[in-house]
């Protein structure tokens, strides 16, 4: 497919074939980074997205956890033509209208005080390890005795930089850009006791989602994040909370700590702020804030007027239409459905997480295939899931979900995981039969 096919595909070519044509261009012309499902999206609406054929798909990804609003919201659309007529970018030494305003909203649902923005949430993170360690340097200058270490969890992932991977604690993801970021110890997952022992004065900061996305959607436990808590305000260390998959109101709450009671120093948000354009943040305590001046940090693109223009949209729809509440109806809702699958399929190990986060770990010596397999039916009945952590199913709708919409997905998967296991264990599956159109 050469350049001028590309930019002019409608001219008389198929529909399989375009599909085929991009295909052919993206394994010539992009660096190989993702392998894609055979699939491609021309719209949505809702929580639909439709394929060049037409075909609707109900949406239980989102994009992995970043269209909020789903799809053609008419708040997002408004604020989008509304800002793109008038600026698109201004660089961060002038001001514009929205900065303040977003920082505002940030502040108030956050508890926290101080906001930096960017775009994206590897470089909310990053700010935020940076920010620990430029506070820990603080400290010391103060006379305080603080290091540079962090620790952070199994299971855990903050990211792609270079410094979010040295957080990250797959080796898939740190080994092959060894050496990462030097000074990361990891604690075992809700393991107290190993908390207590790794942490010392050496430690600038303790990493922690309160719900895992990437390692399978796991709640921190109570205990293990009032640990974190203590030890932190003993020293001075900076407690970071990577909100950057829960947060935004996906729990429930805007914020997944909230659900304990626990107040960070630092947190970070980035897929659901602007409902699918590129934007982060990183928030914190002022105490933790005075840590940084003018020159220390930075960001071009950051902040500009239209991203900001779509985060206080979706703040302010959030708000006025009460969907936290309907986040923790229909969540709650979706998670007791899954619990009933669970009583019907032995190969479901455990349903976990909070409000429309939630995950499904599958258990067995082919879980990971059935993993697979299962993300697989899914979409084959235009149902968008997809598999983490390798044997868990993971679902992230947008906040606009109903409990029609979680009806449908329930029986897919169903039936789905009743053939798959059939399949799998050797036997031919009892009354097969197809869900969804």
């Amino acid at each position: 497919m050469t350049k001028v096919e590309i930019s002019n595909h409608n001219g008389g070519m198929n529909l399989e074939s375009k599909l085929q044509s991009f295909q052919a261009a993206e394994k010539k012309l992009l660096l190989n980074t993702y392998e894609r499902n055979p699939i491609l999206f021309a719209s949505g609406s809702g929580v639909y997205l439709r394929d060049e054929q037409g075909h609707d798909y109900l949406d239980l990804l989102s994009g992995i956890g970043v269209s909020a609003l789903g799809y053609a919201h008419p708040a997002v659309e408004a604020a989008i033509a509304t800002q793109s007529r008038r600026l698109l970018h201004t660089s961060n030494l002038f001001y514009h209208e929205h900065t303040a305003g977003l920082a505002l909203r940030l502040t108030e649902i956050s508890g926290l005080d101080r906001v930096f923005l960017c775009n994206s949430g590897t470089e909310a993170w990053e700010a935020a390890l940076k920010l620990a360690r430029a506070h820990a340097g603080l400290l010391r200058a103060e006379g305080h005795i603080v290091g540079t270490r962090f620790l952070a969890l199994e299971h855990s992932f903050h990211g792609r930089t270079i410094g979010s991977v040295a957080t990250t604690h797959k080796e898939k993801y740190r080994e092959p850009f060894a050496p990462v970021m030097p000074g990361v110890d990891f604690v075992r997952f809700n393991d107290v006791a190993d908390l207590r022992a790794k942490f010392s004065s050496e430690i600038c900061g303790v990493c922690i989602e309160p719900i895992q996305g990437e390692g399978g959607i796991r709640p921190v436990s109570p205990e293990f994040f009032a640990t974190a808590r203590e030890l932190c305000d003993s020293t001075g260390a900076l407690l970071l909370a990577d909100e950057i998959q829960s947060g935004m109101g996906r729990t429930g709450e805007w914020f997944a700590y909230q659900h304990y009671g626990i107040l960070p120093d630092v947190t970070t948000v980035a897929k659901p702020i602007a409902n699918g354009l590129p934007m982060g943040a990183m928030l914190c305590t002022d105490a933790a804030a005075r840590a940084i001046t003018p020159g220390m940090h930075g960001t071009t693109f950051g902040g500009g007027p239209l991203a900001c223009a779509v985060a206080i949209a979706v703040i302010d729809t959030i708000r006025q239409t009460g969907l936290l509440a309907h986040i923790r109806d229909v969540g709650g809702y979706f998670r007791r459905r899954l619990e009933d699958l669970r009583q019907r399929h032995d190969c479901i190990v455990e349903v976990r997480g909070m409000g429309l986060m939630l995950g499904v770990e599958l258990g067995g010596p082919d879980s990971a295939e059935l993993a697979t397999q299962a993300a697989a039916a899914m979409l084959a009945e235009r149902i968008l899931i997809n598999r983490t952590d390798e044997n868990v199913l993971r679902f992230l709708p947008p906040y606009l979900l109903e409990r029609a919409h979680v009806d449908l997905a329930i029986a897919a998967l169903d039936g789905s995981l009743t053939r798959l296991t059939a399949t799998l264990a050797g036997a031919a599956p009892a009354g097969e039969r197809s869900h969804g159109q």
